[in-house]
């Protein structure tokens, strides 16, 4: 007897720390010193509460923004310059990109990505590589939640089990698999490339010429 059908394959993919670089360590490292204070107290300022709040889309960007300027005595000046170092101009992981883009019809792609709300504007240009792109800030949940995960998988019409699911964060790794996905956790460009080599690999030929 041969085996089930398996249904679509899909790939859903973290933004923030895996396709797009983190800014933090460096921002944190200079406004520490320039405030006179220590990291963790600067990335307290700035994270401190947001995941029920701007991260869900409970507050808007820019009355959370001015959340973080009471907390630092910032200036607008100053504060501009920060959200410039923490959002501003994002860094894409060319390579990661292309790989997710040659996916184009032989697999159902997503970007899942706890965000703030003006991420999407800000990462507009290249979001288009994926068929569907999931915010936080958008949804009104955040990984490790499982509703963001079953969410996308609703919209791209793919079942747990036939669906890779790459992020940085350990716990949101563990969430995708304890709801049946595969998991990997990202640590750095070449061993992810190789992990979406595989998954490609195993691909039926898209469509077409």
């Amino acid at each position: 007897m041969s085996p089930p059908e398996r249904g679509q394959p899909a790939l859903l993919m973290d933004l923030g720390g895996v396709l797009v670089e983190d800014k933090l360590p460096a921002a944190a490292a200079k406004w520490s010193a320039r405030l006179g204070i220590t990291e963790r107290d600067l990335v307290t300022a700035v994270y401190a509460g947001n995941d029920t709040e701007v991260l869900v889309g409970r507050m808007s960007g820019a009355a959370w923004w001015s959340v973080v300027r009471e907390r630092l005595a910032l200036d607008a000046a100053g504060l501009d310059e920060l959200r410039h170092d923490l959002a501003g101009a994002p860094v894409w992981d060319r390579e990661l990109l292309e790989a997710v883009a040659a996916l184009r019809g032989r697999a159902r792609t997503a970007f899942v990505s706890n965000a703030w709300p003006d991420a999407r504007p800000n990462l507009a240009p290249n979001l288009s590589v994926a068929d569907e792109v999931v915010l936080s800030c958008e949804v009104g949940f955040a990984k490790p939640d499982p509703r963001i995960y079953t969410h996308t998988l609703h919209l791209l019409g793919v079942a747990a089990q036939d669906t890779l699911f790459v992020d940085d964060v350990p716990e949101n790794v563990e969430a995708a698999r304890a709801l049946g996905m595969a998991g990997h956790l990202h640590t750095d460009s070449a061993q992810t490339r190789a992990v979406l080599d595989t998954f490609a690999a195993r691909l039926p030929r898209a469509d077409g010429p």
